[in-house]
Order: C-alpha cells, then sequence, then structure tokens
C-alpha cells in the first residue's frame, strides 16, 4: 500500500501545480519621456516673420519666415541707387530653431581662403531677445577657414557679437 500512495501523492501535487494557472506579469506600457521643454527667450514663442533692417546697417534686410519651431532669414542688400532689393549669390541665411537649448542655428554665408577661393562657412547663432521692435542676434563674426574650406586647426576663438534687427523697413533717407 505504501507503494501506492508515493504515485498517488506525487501525482495529485503536479495535478495541483497545473491546475493553478500562473501569474501574468503586469503590463507595463513604456512610454518614451516626454520632451524637454522649450526654452527661448520672453517674446519669442510667437512667430517672428516678417520684415527686418540691420540697426547699424540699414542697407542689410532680412526677409522672416517662422513655422512656430524654425525662424529662417534671408539676408539681402538694398541697392545703393534705391530700387529693388537682391539677394546676391554670396548672400547669407539664418536658420534658428526653437529648442531645449534656446532659440538657437547658424548664419550660412560665403568667405574666402587665404588664396580667395570661396567656401561655404557657418557661424553659431542664437536670438538673445525678441520685442515688437525687433530681434537681437548673437553670432560670431568671423571662422578661420584653411585653403581646402575647412574650419583652420589653429586659430583664435571666433568673437561674438550682438547683431540688432530692427522691425519694418528702414526710415527714407537712411
Amino acid at each position: 500500500m505504501h507503494r501506492v500512495l508515493t504515485p498517488l501523492a506525487l501525482g495529485l501535487s503536479v495535478l495541483s501545480l497545473t491546475a493553478c494557472s500562473p501569474k501574468t506579469p503586469p503590463r507595463t506600457e513604456t512610454q518614451p519621456p516626454p520632451a524637454p521643454p522649450i526654452r527661448v527667450p520672453p517674446g519669442c514663442e510667437s512667430s517672428q516673420a516678417g520684415e527686418y533692417y540691420h540697426a547699424e546697417n540699414p542697407a542689410f534686410r532680412y526677409y522672416g519666415e517662422d513655422d512656430g519651431g524654425t525662424l529662417s532669414l534671408a539676408v539681402v542688400r538694398a541697392r545703393p541707387e534705391g530700387g529693388a532689393e537682391v539677394p546676391d549669390a554670396g548672400a547669407a541665411s539664418i536658420v534658428l530653431q526653437r529648442t531645449p537649448q534656446g532659440f538657437v542655428g547658424e548664419t550660412r554665408a560665403t568667405g574666402f581662403t587665404g588664396s580667395g577661393a570661396p567656401c561655404p562657412v557657418v557661424f553659431p547663432t542664437e536670438v538673445v531677445t525678441c520685442a515688437d521692435t525687433g530681434l537681437t542676434l548673437r553670432s560670431a563674426a568671423s571662422a578661420s577657414i584653411d585653403e581646402g574650406c575647412r574650419p583652420a586647426p589653429s586659430g583664435a576663438p571666433a568673437v561674438r557679437l550682438q547683431q540688432v534687427l530692427l522691425r519694418g523697413s528702414p526710415d527714407a533717407g537712411t
């Protein structure tokens, strides 16, 4: 009788273990972390689209398009004799994005090597203030490039200067 009990007890234990449904682990839905908040100077949240001119040199005009995330400024130069403003082949452009690191981007322009060869250059640029009267930008004032149009391996770090762009067109006579 002892022999029958052992297989019977073992069978009942296995049956009781298999009769219980296994516990399923709780479902955890992983969601991506929220995007970091956009940090821009006060007033820069709204559209900055429109026409601007440089406060120190009104011959430089800027046409801004703003999609809410990116501000693109096309740079044109007024003709000395008046008339239509036209971008030249080496015209600069400024592209700025609203990011968690600020309202930042770059100015793209044409620079020249020591031998005079034209090269595309990029200057880091950021928006410092947005006001009803215009924008204040901070951008590198120069860039060092070698004969291969690459950033020069040595040289002083670029000085960043503030540039004030005023809304609208300059008064007649400037």
